[in-house]
């Protein structure tokens, strides 16, 4: 894949295909490409292009294929209807970073524990305590995105970690 697609430039399918081509010479071109997924070449170009959404199953043999797990993440936080209601858009890139993020959460797990108790100690949520349960909930999500990156990280470095651990 020597130049870039002009109209697909901007494309994360095409982008994700095109940064798997430096590793892998068999997806430099769509047709190799459309067949190692199992679809149409005029499908890949469709979606590369924009003009088509993919299948889950597409994104997922994508994922699998260009070895970039967080393209599940995008399509599902972007482009599947019930996922934007449900998925939070996570950000595996820099481990330093994701950490420092993880520790800011996992300190203050126990004043969310304890304020969770005191909110529901009496086995419900008054209208007293209801701005409280909701702040408790936005800093368990923010929680949940933290370990969900530092895990899509791990995931997406996994072979990197055990060839240097071999070495």
């Amino acid at each position: 894949m020597s130049k870039k697609a002009t109209k697909a430039l901007n494309n994360p399918y095409y982008i994700a295909r095109y940064n798997a081509s430096k590793n892998n010479p068999n997806l430099t071109s769509r047709e190799k490409t459309a067949e190692i997924l199992n679809i149409d070449r005029t499908r890949l170009s469709r979606i590369e292009l924009g003009m088509s959404v993919p299948y889950p199953e597409e994104v997922l043999a994508m994922a699998d294929v260009y070895e970039i797990p967080e393209l599940c993440n995008m399509y599902c936080s972007g482009e599947c209807a019930i996922g934007r209601e449900t998925v939070k858009p996570i950000n595996a890139d820099s481990l330093d970073r994701l950490i420092l993020q993880f520790l800011g959460s996992s300190q203050k797990m126990e004043d969310i524990t304890e304020q969770l108790i005191n909110i529901t100690s009496d086995g419900i949520v008054d209208e007293g305590e209801l701005e409280q349960f909701d702040s408790v909930l936005s800093e368990l999500e923010k929680m949940s995105v933290n370990i969900q990156s530092l895990m899509m990280w791990a995931k997406k470095n996994k072979d990197s970690i055990m060839s240097k651990r071999g070495n």
